[in-house]
């Protein structure tokens, strides 16, 4: 075996040949981390290093896999001894292993979250309390942040006896009754896992040298995002040999809310003085001015190591910054973008669009479908796939057809109304047998054929559609869907659960309100049976997705680690005040200096994910459960060096007076001041930045409220505003 070093820069050379002892790696976004990673191990095995001596670990099954293929295709079949894995599965190893010395029944189970939920609910039910003050999946993650920071029951109750916080007591009892029962049922769930490892390695100091020597070189990805209990397993491990090499970069550490501990990689230096420190500064993802102004917004963090990405990269594509008049607007420009992009070779999965919510994703899904664009969301339905909104969709459809077997069984017990399997069976038996629909049905039949409660459950079901049939075309469908969700107690029960999914699905039904909300606005038939073909005709065309050739929507957690030739970030919006927080930074996180440099980085992250071309877009309204509400632009792009200074006015004041400068490289839509209705006469040619030449063929308003609508030389009309429009007069 020949390692051959020669495609590697000099800063990545030293970090391979450091084999011996301590190595922090400060790796910045597209420096080529997992090359270095992997062409280190291949190194130590080629000078002599038994594979089986050496450890990597990372976070995901699918890091592993791309790490152990790629050590394989450098150092060949020797390369399989050694051990790539995530911290959970190393864990899972070492406790098999170990199951005779450490106590343990080898047949032990790992219970997921669903089953951990489940027994907390057993023990706050032996323990007579609450289960809408406490819970279950509150407090299992309560208890998961307790296990990643290694505090047992005790240690919980200790510190909240200390604190004289009675409420956290109850929780550590209820730990302490939970972990009895994982006991009995031989259960570890994921928290264990690290934290079982931990403290049984500890307390067996035998057993913790015999791994300590079995493997003597030990590798960390993604150190930045680790939690105090994977820090203290990998100090444990290294501490013999001390041969750990830890690589991150504290400029991507974005997981504090599920237990990551940025001071992890920020101290390793304290913790190992002796430590070799290499900085992989040199990228080779993005362009020049993509690096620059991701560095002009990073910098502002203060809890950071000193660092500058720089590249080679040829200095193309740009940076296009755009000011938009609404969530729709943007969408729009947005699609916009990515057609005339096409023209330019690029195809629909060179495209990329980030936001910081998943409820943003309406408004660009619908705009992407009405242009016939196949996408693809990463970690999540699409929207209309998501099953409060097929819930809600499932009234409605209901409302209008009453006979539709289909959504009745969808939500005959959505919310729960305690109507069991067996009931519904016997209603169908019965709607089957008199060739009745399941609604129909419920006029017919009494408690010889079902249960009392279950009857008296139904038929309050059957009246609220009822309700609804009887006025259909007296409310507007806001109205109609309102109604619904006011009357089935949808959001009430959503509020009430404790799944900590829950708050995401109340943000999606508010941006289903907004949808139905803009329908309204712009449908030329605004009945319930106009919208429900509306959406049966927008969803028809999710069969392009047949195609590989998609655009990419994601949430800007989940881009970390990708990378795409254009991407879009996009709900750059600042909040008004701390108590309505904006979008991006979120909440009320601009308040708190911790949690506004994870936003920072959080930016960071998604501008470091564009190799050409960055764009990045703000609306000035922006529709919230059908209430518009004006915005100011992110702080991030005043960092960034797009704008001379955010103005400190009101967010009305920035819409209206405030013209939002940037600088040569940027393309972008001021603000100004437009003449009254003769300066756009029906009938003008107008040329537009974007669109190109085109002529007026309808307006309404007028001085600051004057649209226009524009048919351009390509055969697409635009609805625009023309104080934000940026129009020249051509004739």
């Amino acid at each position: 075996m020949n390692i051959s070093l020669e495609n590697l820069n000099n800063s990545q050379k030293e970090a391979v040949l450091h084999t011996q002892g301590p190595l922090i790696i400060f790796a910045g976004a597209g420096t080529g981390k997992t090359r270095v990673i992997t062409y280190r191990i291949a190194y130590l095995l080629e000078q002599g290093v038994k594979p089986y001596n050496i450890l990597a670990v990372t976070f995901t099954n699918k890091a592993a896999n791309e790490m152990r293929k790629r050590v394989n295709d450098l150092a060949g079949n020797i390369a399989q001894e050694v051990k790539v894995s995530t911290f959970h599965s190393f864990c899972l190893y070492l406790l098999s292993c170990e199951t005779k010395n450490f106590g343990i029944d080898s047949n032990f189970l790992v219970y997921d979250m669903g089953e951990q939920v489940n027994v907390i609910k057993e023990c706050i039910k032996e323990l007579n309390l609450d289960d809408k003050k406490f819970k279950p999946t509150w407090v299992a993650n309560r208890i998961s942040r307790a296990k990643d920071d290694l505090d047992t029951p005790q240690d919980m109750n200790n510190d909240c006896q200390s604190k004289g916080d009675f409420y956290g007591k109850t929780i550590s009892a209820i730990y302490e009754l939970y972990q009895k029962k994982l006991k009995t049922y031989n259960a570890f769930d994921f928290g264990d896992l690290i934290m079982q490892t931990v403290l049984n390695l500890q307390e067996h100091p035998e057993i913790l040298s015999k791994y300590q020597d079995k493997f003597q070189y030990i590798l960390v990805d993604e150190y930045q995002d680790t939690n105090h209990a994977q820090y203290i397993l990998t100090k444990m491990l290294a501490q013999k040999y001390k041969n750990i090499c830890v690589v991150g970069d504290d400029d991507q550490s974005i997981y504090s809310w599920r237990g990551a501990d940025i001071t992890n990689i920020l101290d390793f230096e304290k913790d190992y003085p002796d430590c070799k420190t290499v900085k992989l500064e040199e990228n080779y993802r993005s362009t020049p001015k993509i690096l620059e102004r991701a560095w002009n917004v990073i910098k502002n963090n203060t809890g950071r190591v000193p660092k500058q990405l720089w590249t080679n990269n040829e200095d193309k594509g740009n940076i296009n910054v755009f000011q938009n008049f609404d969530e729709n607007d943007e969408a729009t420009r947005v699609v916009d973008m990515i057609l005339i992009n096409r023209q330019n070779g690029y195809k629909f999965s060179d495209f990329a669009i980030f936001y910081r919510t998943n409820a943003q994703s309406r408004v660009l899904e619908d705009a992407l479908r009405r242009q016939g664009i196949a996408y693809n969301i990463v970690g999540t339905l699409k929207f209309y796939e998501r099953a409060e909104i097929k819930d809600i969709m499932a009234y409605l459809k209901l409302i209008h057809n009453p006979n539709d077997n289909v959504s009745f069984r969808r939500v005959v017990n959505v919310p729960k109304r305690g109507i069991g399997k067996s009931s519904m069976e016997k209603l169908e038996y019965f709607a089957t047998s008199k060739g009745l629909s399941l609604y129909e049905t419920l006029k017919f039949v009494g408690t010889d054929i079902i249960p009392r409660t279950s009857l008296v459950a139904m038929n309050s079901f059957r009246m609220i559609i009822e309700k609804n049939v009887m006025t259909i075309f007296n409310k507007t469908v806001k109205e109609i869907v309102e109604t619904v969700i006011e009357d089935t107690g949808y959001i009430r029960e959503l509020e009430l659960s404790d799944n900590p999914e829950n708050k995401n699905r109340i943000e999606n039904i508010k941006e289903f309100v907004s949808a139905v909300e803009e329908f309204q606005r712009i449908s030329p038939d605004k009945t319930l049976s106009g919208y429900l073909s509306q959406i049966a005709l927008v969803t028809d065309i999710d069969s392009w997705q047949d195609s590989e050739d998609k655009v990419t929507l994601m949430t800007l957690h989940l881009a970390k680690g990708l990378e795409f030739k254009n991407v879009f970030i996009t709900g750059l919006e600042e909040g008004r005040n701390e108590e309505e927080g904006g979008l991006f930074p979120i909440g009320k996180s601009a308040y708190n200096e911790q949690e506004l440099e994870e936003e920072r980085r959080l930016m960071y992250v998604g501008m470091t994910r564009a190799k050409e071309n960055l764009y990045m877009t703000w609306a000035t309204s922006r529709t919230v459960f059908g209430k518009p509400h004006f915005n100011m632009p992110s702080r991030f792009l005043l960092e960034a060096g797009f704008t001379e200074q955010l103005s400190n006015r009101s967010a009305r004041n920035v819409v209206n007076n405030t013209p939002f400068r940037y600088k040569e490289d940027v393309s972008y839509a001021p603000i100004d001041k437009v003449d009254d209705n003769d300066t756009y006469k029906i009938g003008t040619i107008v040329y537009h930045q974007v669109f190109g030449n085109g002529k007026i063929i309808e307006k309404s308003g007028s001085g600051d409220n004057l649209k226009l609508i524009v048919l351009f030389s390509g055969g697409q009309w635009k609805k625009l505003l023309a104080k934000f429009a940026n129009l020249t007069i051509i004739k």
